[in-house]
């Protein structure tokens, strides 16, 4: 089977039997438990447990995202693209780090294993825990199943949300009201602690704004 016909093959075997009863914060940090149950032989299934952990949402506009690394050529081009028709229309970007926890191989059947995992879940009052049914093989690509689902659930709130506080609001320069407060926080993190610069740096220089704060940053490090 052809590489992507395998992801496609798992992607279409993935179910998640139990979705947090919570969608993604707007304005923190979400913390989600996942129990992901895959099949490694006739009755004998495997059970990981981690933390998929989901930043802030961030507002950005293809202005900003064309100054970041990482991409490949094509994607950059695709970027490039959106800039040049309409370069602050603000989008949003969810960030995710997973954190793997236990992994045990277990000799019942998905239906009694996840039977056991949703009492123990409704005995600790969770809304933050999810249960999802992948394919060995390819469990990462379940996780991600799960991840890209639970964000597509929770983008039309997020966004409501932004609007409501007016942080999507794009100024004359054409940057987010929430990239400048991320840039007021970054000021105070850095006063506070002068290791933060390097990030303070580069945030600016994402937005094309270093010139208008190049006074006020070099202000942290004057003698007085």
């Amino acid at each position: 089977m052809e590489a992507d016909e395998r992801i496609q093959y798992a992607i279409e075997h993935t179910e998640v039997l139990r979705a947090p009863a919570q969608s993604l914060a707007t304005f923190g940090t979400t913390n989600i438990y996942y129990y992901l149950v895959t099949e490694l032989a006739e009755w004998v299934n495997v059970v990981r447990e981690g933390r998929v952990i989901a930043a802030r949402p961030k507002i950005v506009t293809p202005s900003y995202l064309i100054n970041l690394e990482g991409f490949s050529l094509q994607a950059r081009r695709f970027i490039e693209m959106m800039a040049e028709r309409d370069p602050h229309e603000p989008g949003i970007v969810y960030t995710y780090k997973n954190e793997p926890g236990e992994m045990n191989v277990v000799s019942e059947s998905v239906g009694a294993i996840v039977d056991k995992i949703n009492r123990q879940i409704d005995s600790q009052r969770d809304p933050l825990t999810a249960i999802i049914k992948g394919v060995e093989e390819l469990w990462d690509v379940s996780l991600l199943k799960f991840t890209y689902e639970l964000t597509r659930s929770s983008v039309s709130s997020n966004v409501a949300e932004l609007e409501r506080s007016g942080l999507l609001y794009i100024d004359a320069a054409g940057v987010p009201r929430d990239a400048r407060n991320h840039i007021e926080e970054l000021f105070e993190r850095t006063k506070r602690d002068p290791s933060w610069a390097p990030e303070l740096v580069a945030e600016l220089r994402r937005w094309s704004l270093f010139h208008e704060y190049q006074d006020r940053f070099l202000s942290l490090f004057r003698k007085r």
